[in-house]
């Protein structure tokens, strides 16, 4: 390193030249440090109850898929079903023969199932999944809280421990200015702030949903 100390007083210090490296090697400490905010305990207990929220969506749908379906294919036999069980009775009734009432029994039972089947899908559509989906955008909302608080702790350690550095290399006679906002530090409290403002977002989401569910009670 060259340097006229007369012309420049002021001195930057950095890892390497090479932008490129110094690139690369920012973005894999600012890597690491946001995988060890991701592993605190309460991001981790965020993140699992997000996951909960999710799987129990995903149940639901899928409830809602499989319940259509049955409803789908329940029609159809109800249709051919009914109408072949008023034409034997319409013909036994017409001939003479002994009347027999069995199949439409059974028609009255596929109608009483279709019509349960109706209303489970009314409930999830109208109660279960919207309840769901609401969870869900809070849970993600606060599992975003988390990672943003998480980052933004890993931060001001690193800073603490990088300034702790600094005081025992320099003298005190010596001012040393440090942008902590160049480095792995303001990398991570950019990411909290991305996430805080997703987090308010999707919190905003969820209380118009809420809303919107409230009155339709």
């Amino acid at each position: 390193m060259s340097f006229d100390i007369a012309q420049t007083p002021t001195l930057q210090a950095v890892a390497t030249l090479d932008q490129h490296l110094l690139v690369e090697d920012l973005q894999q400490r600012v890597d690491a440090a946001a995988q060890q905010a991701e592993e605190l305990p309460e991001v981790v207990a965020a993140t699992a109850m997000l996951r909960q929220t999710e799987d129990r969506l995903t149940q639901l749908r899928k409830a809602e898929r499989a319940l259509n379906q049955n409803a789908k294919e329940t029609s159809e036999k109800l249709a051919a079903l009914r109408e072949a069980s008023l034409d034997g009775l319409i013909q036994a009734a017409g001939s003479g023969e002994k009347l027999d009432f069995k199949p439409l029994s059974e028609l009255a039972t596929l109608e009483s199932r279709n019509r349960q089947a109706s209303r489970a899908i009314e409930r999830l559509v109208e109660r279960l999944i919207p309840e769901a989906q609401l969870l869900r955008l809070r849970g993600e909302s606060h599992a975003h809280i988390a990672r943003a608080r998480a980052l933004e702790q890993v931060a001001q350690e690193r800073a603490e421990k990088l300034l702790g550095q600094l005081r025992d290399a320099v003298s005190e006679e010596v001012v040393l200015p440090v942008d902590m906002s160049k480095g792995v530090s303001g990398a991570l409290l950019a990411q909290a702030t991305e996430l805080k403002q997703r987090a308010l977002q999707l919190s905003e989401n969820a209380d118009v949903m809420e809303k919107n569910m409230r009155r339709h009670i």
